[in-house]
């Protein structure tokens, strides 16, 4: 399969959100245990839910970071719901064996649906649930799985939200063009539950006229599904929902859907904005011979790094070690974690965004955070069916 690419390393828990991880039942006589992110709202709930399912990105599903779709679970958190994002049996820490079935993009989605099915059961029998009030979302494969749970009535689940729902095979034997039509076909055929489906104009996987193909074959079967194909988002809009600038996107017909089945879109609690690092004077922001530390290629990245997307960021280290990170979730921390992963001194940031923000000296006081797991100091491409997908590159 050619799925992308993830989050390079493990995040910190946002005690904003009252995150935490914890291990749901699934599989087989639920002997796997998903490794599942929670936000939640303060208080003791019940409070309605949402179901974020991630895709798959290049390699192994194991070596796959735990998904956390932050943007979109904030968003929620303030409208009063719970959000759980479970990585599906063989991805990131979960136990269980992740099952391909090659081109037979239907029966790849039911297997994942069954993962999905599992979450939505446990999270009814959690008294801070309100089962009666579940929404379930997907980007990617994950999209595609929940059309594929949608074949079924699930109790307590209103609607579905698809985002580039859809799942490529690299093998050139594989029709997978077709074989996805004909997944939706079968989708269609058996839908029980409503759905909004939102894909761009140049999503790199999924092009308009494939997505065409798959909404008509869908509710020409019979399938509840309301399209909204929207433009050009950055350079791919494969990864429109991971992205911090995407929510002014997907919200406004969101919120229209919402509405639709029943459920709430009004802002019930204040979520504290993450601190911000001031911007300084120590130089402006194009001046790339100002950069301190870093070797003739360092220069090179920092020139490369300019022409990035926000939000992203530069990290230095003392040593000559340097990264540079953009979009998916993070990218301040990306960048410090994989920098400290090539350097024996410490990492800080030199530009964030637009800005630089280094203050000179080693008292800039943007080391890497106690508790924080090491980067790997990988190169990885931009755009993934991973959530929280995004780009590095680091060196020294």
């Amino acid at each position: 399969m050619t799925p992308l690419l993830a989050t390079e390393q493990e995040l910190p828990l946002d005690y904003r959100l009252n995150e935490h991880i914890v291990l749901i039942p699934a599989g087989p006589n639920h002997r796997a245990m998903m490794e599942t992110t929670v936000f939640q709202p303060n208080g003791p709930g019940p409070f309605p839910l949402l179901i974020i399912n991630h895709g798959k990105d290049m390699g192994l599903p194991s070596d796959q970071p735990r998904d956390r779709f932050i943007v979109m679970a904030t968003a929620f958190v303030k409208r009063g719901y719970a959000v759980i994002v479970p990585m599906r049996e063989g991805f990131a820490a979960s136990t269980g064996r992740y099952v391909d079935h090659g081109c037979n993009m239907k029966a790849n989605g039911y297997q994942q649906a069954r993962d999905i099915k599992d979450a939505v059961e446990w999270a009814r029998q959690q008294n801070w649930v309100d089962g009666d009030r579940i929404v379930v979302a997907g980007q990617s494969y994950g999209g595609m799985a929940t059309m594929a749970l949608g074949t079924q009535e699930v109790p307590g689940v209103r609607g579905l939200l698809n985002f580039a729902g859809g799942l490529r095979d690299s093998d050139t034997r594989c029709d997978w063009r077709n074989e996805l039509v004909r997944a939706f076909t079968d989708y269609g055929s058996k839908n029980k539950v409503r759905s909004l489906w939102m894909y761009g104009v140049n999503d790199s996987l999924f092009a308009p006229d494939l997505v065409a193909r798959m909404h008509d074959a869908f509710v020409n079967a019979g399938g509840q599904a309301r399209w909204i194909e929207y433009g050009a988002f950055k350079r791919d809009s494969h990864g429109m929902l991971a992205s911090r600038d995407g929510e002014k996107v997907w919200w406004g017909e969101t919120e229209r859907f919402l509405k639709q089945v029943g459920m709430p879109t009004e802002i019930k609690y204040a979520v504290t904005p993450p601190p911000a690092i001031p911007a300084t004077d120590f130089a402006e922001l194009g001046d790339i011979d100002a950069v301190p530390f870093i070797s003739d290629k360092g220069r090179a990245a920092y020139r490369e790094y300019l022409s990035k997307d926000t939000p992203r960021a530069f990290a230095i280290s003392e040593s000559g070690a340097w990264c540079w990170a953009e979009e998916g979730e993070d990218p301040d921390g990306r960048a410090l974690k994989t920098c400290q992963a090539t350097s024996d001194k410490p990492c800080r940031l030199y530009s964030v965004d637009n800005d630089v923000v280094w203050a000179g000296g080693a008292d800039a006081g943007q080391e890497l955070a106690a508790g924080s797991s090491a980067g790997t100091g990988a190169t990885a491409g931009a755009s993934g069916m991973s959530g929280t997908a995004g780009s590095v590159t680091a060196s020294r």
